[in-house]
């Protein structure tokens, strides 16, 4: 679990998916990053985990803003060098840890992922704690899909998901409003 920090600072970071909302302490650490069309949910989840400390406005470090941009520029394992620090429940950070293990181009369904931290019957918390997820992108719940490979579940929105999979190589199941689902490519 991380400590509260004494100050966090809000800076922001064009995508070809929108625009990022980049939240770092006082120490350089990447506290949450989402999208700047999500900033009332963001704001939320940083009360909750952090109380009253709001974020002002300014710089996150370079070197977090550049890994962003090379992993968007294409260099997909350059998001293990940002460090990070949130608040959360030890389950949490369990399933939030176990997301960075999840190599990019590849995906795993939520039982995948509970039977990977040792919790086999927890897939549901998983997605739980998938959900409240602080750092998107860098903790990569955009690579984890429900059963047979369907796309499911993304607060950023699907169509993002969707992208972000389509950048990192991963061929997916869409669910069609038939019912029917359907490889993308």
């Amino acid at each position: 679990m991380a400590d509260n920090p004494e100050y966090l600072r809000i800076d922001r970071l064009a995508t070809p998916i929108g625009e990022t909302l980049i939240i770092t302490d006082e120490a350089g650490y990447l506290r949450a990053l989402d999208w700047a069309d999500r900033e009332c949910d963001m704001d939320r989840l940083l009360r909750l985990h952090y109380g009253s400390a709001r974020p002002v406005p300014g710089g996150a470090p370079s070197n977090i803003k550049r890994a962003l941009r090379n992993y968007f520029e294409g260099d997909l394992a350059c998001l293990g060098a940002i460090e990070w620090r949130t608040a959360g429940t030890p389950f949490q950070h369990t399933v939030w840890n176990a997301l960075t293990k999840i190599v990019a181009g590849q995906t795993v369904s939520y039982g995948a992922l509970a039977l990977r931290i040792g919790c086999p019957n927890s897939a549901r918390a998983v997605g739980l704690a998938n959900a409240f997820n602080p750092i998107s992108v860098v903790l990569p719940c955009h690579r984890v899909v429900g059963a047979k490979g369907l796309l499911i579940g993304y607060g950023g929105g699907i169509r993002r998901k969707q992208w972000l999979l389509r950048h990192e190589g991963v061929v997916y199941k869409n669910k069609r409003s038939s019912g029917v689902a359907e490889e993308l490519q």
